[in-house]
């Protein structure tokens, strides 16, 4: 490793926390990864944290075990209870320990909030309080339960032991069974576990404790927290304060970690580009100002090192943990030490991938970096030489494009990228002018930065064609001319009616025409969303901001269905009522007239006329493939490949996918 860069003054210097010295400040924090197969961690698993030690991250803190049977949140937890865990948590502790990472685990119950699909056990709580999970109630704990629970969080601890970590972190963030006993509104018992601050104190006094006994002082014991500004009723910062201050003086940890959101807010545990930076910050500085022992970790959307280097300096942390950049970029602690900043792939807080796959119980990866949970197939984010060095030509610069022209020449090949518009980064750019979604730019920016570095030869304003393609005589040919919106106005909601009525009316234009400026739009405007993505939402949202009266017509239940998954959809949502954007879920436009709409209603078939200036179509796009077409009529003398949109259009995931999985093949 190269010399430690001198720009973050703070960021990069040793800290002890209990019995382990730290090489620097930046750390991988807890998160559900979700890629334990039958409860156990395997390739994936270890591919995935061993990427992140080599990256330079200082401390990993594994995602969190189950510490038994009502805890178990998801398909891909860890087993609970079981040995058997343990030597495939060594060889990831091992693998770790090697670049010098100090590994912990987190353990958690989450009460009253579990998931019986899962557990197929009923939720445990202290007092028997609705799971925010589900539509399930829970079960107040007896003190016979109570008992069972620490004596499970115990040998969960002993086990991480024995596993190779270097300490544990109890999970009390959020509103889990530890906040549970902490809140006064989740407790309401009457014993010696409720009323009273001390009571209320007792849980988690009793386990701690309990740990500590059981493991030593050679084992670091942390406490992740967390605190909701939207519903602070629920422990306000105040009472929070006064929590830690009572463990910390008891010396029960060695950290305590400080979050946003939880289980009656949602959307501030991960939180999107809708959301201030660096939000969790000023919530460190009220938790380090009542600390007087243990070390204060800060997250939720500090992204960059920059801006962690201005939370441990400005004296709001002792440490902070970027988890979304760092599965974006798992070297980015590395890069950031070695005066590469602005080599650090960025994160676009877009979980759409991450928290998205999670959603959907499925395991994590990232929009950006698709090796993110293939590090075992795919050899993380480092890239072996070709042994076959090639001439490449990449017809396309979008997301597609620009990826598999750069890892492309990453493996040593000779690239040549044409684009036919005067910008890199397709109909992907344009997402990246909708508010508030400026990291897409960014990353961007960051793509044409590697080409330079990389000495691909970028012709921006140069459309290929077939004979252009042929005559340039490529080893191999990689497609990524994408899509463009169709004109036919198809909902889902109608599905056996390939056009709308009335579209050749007038005063029609496309989402994709608003946001690169050429749409000549009315006050009212009509935006029919058949995607119920950033695509439909981004664009109202600009629009809005633009003094635009917006209502949207959607045949999907909610507004934004598909941000649901992401976390995204309820502050999009808000911001537009906020403007006065009318809202019609389950609806779809029976008939444009060009100065009004014919909607329809789907639960009752009901029908009204509105009056609209313009109509905006936010819908599935059609591939741009009139160049594979016509070379697939030829006999070619290279490897011909079709990559992202032009292939199938669908979202900017399955081109960063395709564009990295071609050039890794070549």
């Amino acid at each position: 490793m190269s010399t430690q860069n001198t720009s973050f003054k703070h960021l990069f210097r040793p800290i002890d926390v209990g019995h382990k010295t730290l090489k620097h400040r930046l750390n991988f924090g807890a998160h559900t990864a979700n890629m334990a197969v039958d409860g156990l961690p395997g390739e994936r698993h270890h591919g995935y944290y061993l990427e992140r030690a080599i990256g330079g991250a200082a401390m990993i803190v594994v995602e969190p075990v189950p510490v038994h049977g009502p805890a178990t949140l998801t398909r891909g937890n860890f087993r609970h209870s079981d040995d058997a865990v343990i030597p495939h948590f060594r060889r990831i502790t091992d693998s770790c320990h090697e670049y010098g990472t100090v590994m912990i685990q987190q353990l958690y119950h989450v009460g009253q909030h579990g998931d019986w699909d899962n557990s197929f056990l009923p939720n445990w709580s202290p007092s028997g309080l609705p799971s925010m999970h589900d539509h399930d109630g829970s079960m107040a704990m007896s003190k016979y339960q109570i008992d069972e629970v620490i004596e499970a969080f115990v040998a969960s601890a002993v086990r991480a032991k024995k596993a190779g970590f270097d300490g544990c972190e109890l999970m009390a963030a959020y509103n889990a069974i530890i906040e549970q006993f902490w809140s006064p509104f989740n407790n309401r018992r009457e014993d010696c576990y409720g009323g009273s601050f001390e009571n209320r104190m007792r849980f988690s006094t009793e386990l701690l404790s309990a740990i500590r006994n059981a493991v030593g002082n050679d084992f670091i014991i942390g406490v992740c927290t967390s605190y909701d500004p939207v519903v602070p009723d629920v422990l306000p910062m105040e009472a929070m304060q006064e929590i830690v201050a009572y463990h910390d003086f008891r010396g029960l940890f060695d950290y305590v970690t400080i979050g946003t959101g939880g289980y009656y807010n949602f959307y501030l545990i991960m939180p999107t580009a809708m959301h201030e930076d660096q939000i969790g910050m000023p919530f460190a500085a009220n938790i380090r100002e009542v600390v007087k022992h243990a070390k204060v970790q800060a997250e939720s959307h500090i992204r960059t090192p920059d801006a962690a280097d201005y939370a441990i300096g400005s004296g709001a942390a002792d440490m902070v943990s970027i988890v979304r950049g760092q599965i974006a970029d798992p070297h980015l602690a590395n890069k950031a030490m070695q005066g590469r900043a602005e080599d650090i792939r960025p994160c676009l807080s877009c979980n759409q991938m991450c928290w998205g796959r999670r959603f959907k119980d499925y395991w994590i990866s990232c929009l950006i970096n698709p090796s993110a949970g293939r590090e075992f197939e795919w050899g993380g984010d480092r890239f072996v030489e070709a042994e076959d060095q090639k001439k490449i030509l990449v017809v396309g610069g979008g997301p597609a494009g620009c990826e598999a022209a750069r890892v492309a020449a990453e493996r040593g090949h000779t690239v040549t990228l044409v684009e036919a518009s005067g910008q890199l980064g397709g109909q992907f750019r344009l997402a990246g002018m909708q508010p508030r979604r400026g990291q897409i730019l960014d990353y961007i920016d960051w793509f044409e930065r590697q080409l330079n570095k990389l000495g691909v030869e970028v012709r921006l304003n140069t459309p290929f064609f077939a004979e252009d393609v042929v005559e340039f005589g490529a080893d191999a040919v990689i497609l990524a001319t994408g899509s463009l919106p169709s004109d036919t106005g198809y909902q889902r909601g109608i599905p056996t009616r390939d056009v709308l009525p009335g579209i050749d009316q007038g005063n029609v234009w496309h989402a994709e025409d608003v946001m690169n400026r050429s749409a000549k739009l009315g006050q009212s405007v009509l935006l029919l969303d058949d995607v119920g993505t950033w695509k439909s939402l981004g664009t109202a949202v600009y629009l809005v901001e633009k003094g635009h009266s917006v209502s949207i017509v959607t045949p999907y239940a909610v507004i934004g269905r598909e941000l649901v998954r992401t976390a995204a959809d309820y502050a999009v949502r808000e911001k537009l009522r906020q403007y006065g954007a009318q809202f019609y879920p389950e609806t779809v436009v029976n008939e444009w007239q060009g100065t009004s709409a014919r909607v329809m209603d789907l639960l009752d078939e009901s029908e009204t006329e509105m009056p609209f200036d313009s109509l905006v179509l936010a819908t599935v796009n059609m591939p741009v493939n009139d160049l594979e077409l016509e070379l697939r009529q030829q006999t070619l003398e290279f490897d011909l490949h079709v990559i992202g949109d032009c292939l199938s259009p669908r979202q900017a995931p399955a081109a960063t996918y395709e564009g990295r999985k071609v050039s890794l093949l070549l």
